[in-house]
């Protein structure tokens, strides 16, 4: 699944006529670069929720035939954020694990190692995240990460990448149609040690402003 219902607030005015999943880099819209990473890692099926603009998204990018995958669509009429998005979603995207990437990242981990980290996840693991060393704009991190789980308490963290592999259970009770964010629902079952992750230190990039937006853009042209 790739999340693109967010309205881009920061990213203001280049998302005040266009989604934030259709801003390009190297022209080609972020969503797209997704698409083709997961496409090159095995996975044929993804599911894109949208909100703000998302009709745009939809006639863009299609049944996925141009990609050679096959997209689905959540439509939300007002953004549920991310795990009522993706509850919302569940309908579309079956009972076993499933990935999910952040819309608004550019990030070179090997999609294709979650396949295999979701084929054989715990059943009392609802959740693998990936996570990286902290960017300038978030130096306290999210979470610490010991031995393969994750850990509140500690004081050396690292960030949730926007990308991880999740079970259909953590949003089981998530009623659909309402909004509900992920952290808190990460936060309480960290605390039951019922969440792994691992570290990565390659590129990765939030993609949430302008700057960003073209700090990207150089990098992509330098690669």
């Amino acid at each position: 699944m790739i999340l693109a219902a967010g309205r881009g607030e920061r990213m203001r005015p280049l998302t005040d006529n266009c989604p934030k999943p259709l801003l390009a880099a190297a022209g080609k819209p972020l969503i797209v670069w997704h698409i083709e990473r997961l496409r090159s890692a095995g996975i044929r099926d993804i599911v894109i929720n949208h909100a703000h603009l998302g009709h745009m998204i939809e006639t863009e990018l299609g049944s996925g035939d141009a990609f050679a995958v096959r997209l689905r669509y959540s439509a939300e009429p007002q953004a549920l954020e991310t795990a009522g998005g993706i509850r919302q979603a569940l309908a579309l995207l079956g009972e076993a694990p499933f990935i999910v990437v952040n819309g608004d990242i550019h990030c070179d981990f090997d999609l294709a190692r979650l396949i295999e980290t979701g084929a054989s996840l715990a059943a009392d693991t609802l959740a693998h995240l990936v996570l990286v060393p902290n960017p300038t704009h978030h130096p306290d991190g999210d979470f610490g990460l010991r031995n393969g789980r994750l850990r509140l308490a500690d004081t050396d963290r690292l960030t949730y990448s926007g990308i991880g592999v999740f079970q259909p259970a953590l949003f089981a009770n998530i009623q659909p149609g309402t909004r509900a964010a992920l952290g808190p629902l990460l936060r309480e079952n960290i605390n039951r040690d019922r969440i792994s992750g691992e570290r990565h230190d390659g590129y990765w990039l939030d993609v949430g402003t302008p700057e960003r937006l073209a700090e990207l853009e150089h990098h992509l042209a330098g690669n």
